[in-house]
């Protein structure tokens, strides 16, 4: 149930300190940030905002009122001053004696270019006339939950002034472009007095004359609606009330394991998808209840939603009473194919001739009673954030259906929207993918020197990665790094040690719940040791013998169970050594473990191979720089086998290469990066030496 707490209502953020001596255009941009900061006003790439401001015209040297506007494809609440799109509004205006009528609305897109003022280069949206032909300075366009719940009810119209009376008006659904930015003209026109609309199953549009003026407006009129719902709803139980009761945390984080990579598979015939797994509270109410399965049969109402969830979602048949898990995964080849067929039926009945051709018939969003809200997408931000509209609509759905009869949009009216000509020219303009995009990897050793090096080259290709390692302050250190150059959405971390199976086991589950499986093992952790024949220990060749060759046994072995549930392939990377083809005095029991891996390597190839599985081996030589077998007694012992002292090393190493080259971190990972890249797709069980060259391991 929604209740009735100080908390749901925003918070005005408006700061007149920070605000008082700011321009026209800096107010813009500050209001848009603000408002932009909470979901619950707008969800992200949502909603936008405009100033009419006097500007210097660079042709005539006069003042001209230019419509600054947020442009297409940008946030309201990271959106920078290059965010937006600057035109002429005396040119805008021009535009309505071309205009030649609804049908040919969307030719109007084509003419915002020459009206751009200062040659700016930020692209105008679809919204631009909505705000421009709003005769009022500022304007804000958001999608707050509140609100769509009043604008996706049956009787929209009449909830609309019974909140607001005729402070804010409301216009019928109508698709956003150029007709749409005339009946709000008019609108404003006979209702001078009115200080928004509510547009239905769409969103809210409030204005001011100052920028201040317009935000407080917003978060009014947003405030009103969320305490009036609050009240409404205080005693009627959501969504018709619970059906089934939540699993554990614990417990739906292991379901959510299973079938994650098991729909990854089903979902990435075109490309490699990427899983978020969402279970807040608010999905938890929603996929527990009673009404839930036609409500998410309605499909969402706002466009933004269902762009970026499908029209509707996929509920998977599992019944947390009895945890069907087997059975599930068992039928989920039939719910897939049968979500397909509806998809591309539905596609069929609203097509038009020059619709584009049916894209992904795959789901995007799976709710599992009792566990949870699964997406999945091209890349880890795309998938959290796809859910982050799911739980909007979620919202939405919670309001309208508490207070009135939840309505979603008509089919053809959904179809005509995400198959728009303007929005695929959009997709057509996407910049092509990197190439790594969509794929996931495990790398052991992550916090070393190699390991690190690894995941930055994947993670600039695109990739999610999961570091492991034992040492868990250098682990962190890596996270925080990468974290702040790649951002929060694309790297995880698992305090591992190889040898331990359950702790291998736990990882490999962690990351099938973070982005739903696994496409690349990376498995370079390790140790070195120095010793004569006779003065090794057995606890010393246990040692060796137990981490470079068991522990790649182990996170192998995990990788194959899970690649072969994805049924994709993958490409699993040892990080070998020199050593273990050239042997070297005094490290017998070093060496011995890496020719253990090489071997281990060639026989997982011939195991895999029918299933896509590609297992290939670098071998480094003498990677000193970052690597943390070399901060110990290593060092110092191989420089005493050698002779000379820690800093002659490496010079020792370089000048004893054929190349005379040193060998670094980077070099390895961009092997790493070869042999996991499509690039390498034809190669299997080989080795690759970078080492500058070493003519005892030549392996021909």
């Amino acid at each position: 149930m929604l209740k009735t707490t100080e908390n749901q209502l925003l918070e005005n953020r408006w700061d007149q300190t920070k605000a008082q001596d700011m321009s026209e255009s800096d107010l813009l941009l500050y209001r848009s940030n603000i408002l932009g900061s909470d979901k619950r006003v707008t969800n992200y790439g949502g909603g936008n905002t405009s100033a009419k401001v006097m500007e210097t015209d660079p042709l005539t040297g006069e003042q001209v009122e230019v419509l600054w506007v947020k442009g297409s494809g940008g946030d309201i609440g990271s959106i920078k001053m290059d965010g937006f799109a600057t035109l002429y509004m005396d040119k805008l205006t021009a535009l309505k004696g071309l205009y030649r009528g609804v049908a040919f609305e969307d030719e109007m897109v084509g003419y915002l270019p020459h009206c751009t003022f200062r040659l700016n280069p930020r692209a105008a949206s679809i919204d631009t006339p909505l705000h421009a032909y709003v005769p009022r300075k500022h304007v804000d366009h958001v999608h707050a939950d509140a609100i769509i719940a009043i604008a996706a009810s049956k009787n929209s119209r009449d909830l609309t002034q019974e909140i607001f009376g005729d402070k804010i008006g409301w216009l019928p659904w109508k698709k956003p472009g150029y007709e749409l930015g005339l009946w709000l003209e008019n609108f404003c026109l006979e209702n001078p007095d009115a200080d928004g609309v509510v547009l239905e199953s769409h969103g809210l549009f409030t204005w001011g004359d100052t920028a201040r003026a317009c935000y407080d407006m917003t978060i009014e009129v947003i405030n009103t609606a969320t305490q009036w719902l609050a009240d409404k709803t205080a005693n009627v139980p959501a969504f018709g009330g619970a059906k089934h009761i939540s699993l554990a945390a614990r417990d739906r984080r292991a379901v959510a394991a299973r079938l994650m990579p098991a729909i990854r598979g089903f979902v990435s015939g075109n490309q490699h998808m990427v899983g978020h797994f969402n279970d807040s509270d608010a999905v938890l109410e929603f996929v527990n209840a009673h009404d839930m399965a036609p409500l998410a049969a309605l499909g969402t109402s706002c466009p933004d939603h269902f762009l970026r969830t499908k029209i509707r979602p996929l509920v998977v048949d599992y019944d947390p009473a009895t945890g069907n898990i087997d059975e599930v995964l068992t039928g989920l080849p039939t719910q897939i194919a049968a979500y397909r067929d509806d998809y591309a039926a539905y596609y069929n009945r609203c097509k038009h001739d020059n619709s584009p051709a049916l894209r992904d018939p795959n789901a995007v969003v799976y709710l599992v009673p009792g566990v949870g809200m699964i997406t999945f997408a091209k890349d880890k931000a795309t998938a959290r954030i796809s859910g982050e509209f799911y739980v909007n609509a979620i919202n939405v759905m919670r309001g309208a259906s508490s207070v009135s009869e939840y309505t979603g949009l008509p089919e053809q009216e959904a179809f005509d929207i995400e198959y728009w000509l303007l929005e695929e020219a959009k997709l057509q303009r996407m910049p092509k993918p990197k190439s790594l995009a969509g794929r996931v990897a495990l790398i052991t050793g992550g916090a070393g020197g190699i390991g690190a090096a690894t995941a930055e080259r994947y993670l600039a290709e695109g990739a999610c990665v999961m570091l492991a390692d034992i040492a868990q302050d250098s682990l962190k250190a890596a996270l925080d790094d990468m974290t702040r150059r790649y951002g929060k959405d694309v790297v995880r971390t698992a305090v591992m040690d190889v040898t331990d199976e359950v702790a291998v086991a736990a990882a490999y589950a962690e990351m099938a719940v973070e982005f739903g499986g696994v496409d690349i093992l990376v498995s370079n952790a390790g140790i070195a040791s120095s010793a004569p024949v006779e003065e090794t220990t057995l606890a010393l060749w246990n040692k060796n013998m137990e981490i470079l060759s068991t522990g790649y046994f182990l996170v192998s072995r995990e990788a194959f169970r899970l690649m072969r549930v994805q049924d994709m392939g993958g490409s699993i990377v040892f990080v070998a050594s020199k050593n273990g083809l050239a042997a070297s005095p005094n490290a017998s029991a070093y060496c011995t473990a890496k020719a253990s891996e090489i071997h281990l390597a060639r026989c997982l190839a011939l195991e895999g191979a029918e299933a896509g599985i590609r297992v290939n081996v670098v071998n480094p030589d003498a990677v000193l720089r970052g690597s943390k077998i070399w901060e110990g007694e290593w060092l110092e012992q191989r420089a005493g086998t050698y002779g000379t002292d820690k800093d002659g090393l490496e010079e020792m190493y370089r000048k004893r290469s054929l190349l005379k080259r040193s060998v670094l971190p980077e070099d390895i990972a961009e092997a790493a990066y070869f042999f996991a890249a499509d690039t390498s797709a034809k190669s299997t069980g080989n080795i690759l030496n970078v080492d500058a060259g070493n003519v005892q391991s030549f392996t021909r």
